[in-house]
């Protein structure tokens, strides 16, 4: 392979070159500025202007991660531990119980599997703000394959106790996630996307951790979605009402607490699905199934979307977001099965 190609480019799917190795559905059209990973070290650094809490800790990753922006205007506040996640994260834990607020960001696989022990046992146990960052969530690292996959990180997670667990949805809501992060008591996992995804808010929302937000009203389907899966979401609702159906859509950005108004309200329509760029079993999708049954609402018409329980292939992300119909046209198809069943 020639010195002067980026191999991590080939891996995520999004070099030039080689066109068997190239997905143009992963790289173009798309402002670098609304990349989630490009604007969590800037919007950080524009908060620590004001709060001198604020630190920022990676593992070998400030480029990945754009931890690059905050480093330069704080660079008494931010920490490149090397590669030794686990160890990050129990550093960010002993700033913590010293007053500060430290984030600390690597690979999703890495945070959620590498450091499980360190975030429940060091961060959640002891009710300390850490905000533990997962970026490249999903199957968003393409080539690299399994190990650097996160499929299992929203069921590993949201089963610790007293840890908030949030995925973010595009750069606006990056945004918001962070301010309102600084306020939160106790430990968070914040996951990222695969820093391709599309606009979501045109805006900075209002939000509220462990409050759904509706993005649009339907009476015919419910779709719930979380992170990366939001806007294809959007697009799969657009397409369905071409053919009839009224789809109504939330975000649902945090998985636990999970909204259960908002799992309520979706009931209403008699046919709800969920869609989440996870491993589904015990993911968002097993979180909202609970809440339908604890709520009376076993009646409704439900189906888990996500990979299912699997290692998946090795390719381009965009490929495999096809491949698991996760993609608008995916999702479309498998909400109109669902709303054409007789079951559940």
């Amino acid at each position: 392979m020639s010195d002067q190609q980026d191999t991590s480019e080939v891996f995520r799917g999004t070099a030039g070159g080689d066109s068997r190795l190239r997905d143009q559905r992963s790289t173009d059209g798309t402002d670098t500025r609304a990349i989630p990973a490009f604007v969590f070290g800037e919007e950080l650094a524009d908060l620590a202007d004001h709060d001198d809490r604020i630190a920022v800790l990676t593992a070998d990753l400030a480029k990945a991660n754009r931890a690059t922006d905050f480093a330069e205007r704080h660079p008494d506040r931010f920490v490149n531990v090397g590669i030794a996640e686990k160890n990050m994260i129990t550093i960010a834990a002993g700033m913590a119980a010293s007053g500060m607020i430290p984030f600390a960001a690597t690979f999703s696989s890495f945070a959620a599997l590498l450091g499980c022990e360190q975030i429940r046992t060091d961060c959640a146990y002891p009710h300390l703000p850490v905000r533990i960052v997962g970026h490249h969530s999903g199957m968003s690292m393409g080539f690299y394959g399994t190990s650097h996959h996160s499929l299992e990180d929203l069921g590993i997670l949201r089963s610790i106790a007293d840890l908030t667990v949030v995925c973010v949805t595009d750069a606006n809501h990056l945004r918001a996630v962070l301010r309102k992060s600084l306020d939160h008591d106790g430990a968070m996992y914040l996951r990222l996307g695969r820093g391709r995804d599309p606009e979501v808010y045109a805006e900075v929302p209002d939000i509220e951790f462990g409050k759904a937000i509706q993005l649009r009203e339907g009476s015919d389907l419910t779709i719930l979605a979380t992170g990366s899966e939001v806007r294809p979401s959007l697009d799969a609702a657009i397409m369905l009402e071409a053919d009839g159906m009224s789809v109504a859509v939330w975000d649902v950005h945090t998985i636990k607490p999970l909204d259960f108004a908002a799992v309520a309200a979706a009931a209403k329509t008699g046919t709800v699905l969920t869609v989440e760029e996870a491993n589904r079993t015990n993911g968002l999708g097993t979180a909202v199934a609970e809440a339908l049954l604890e709520g009376g609402f076993g009646q409704t018409r439900f189906h888990r979307h996500g990979v299912p329980d699997e290692h998946v292939p090795i390719g381009p992300p965009a490929a495999l977001y096809a491949h698991y119909q996760l993609d608008a046209s995916g999702i479309a198809a498998v909400a109109k099965r669902l709303h054409d069943s007789t079951g559940a």
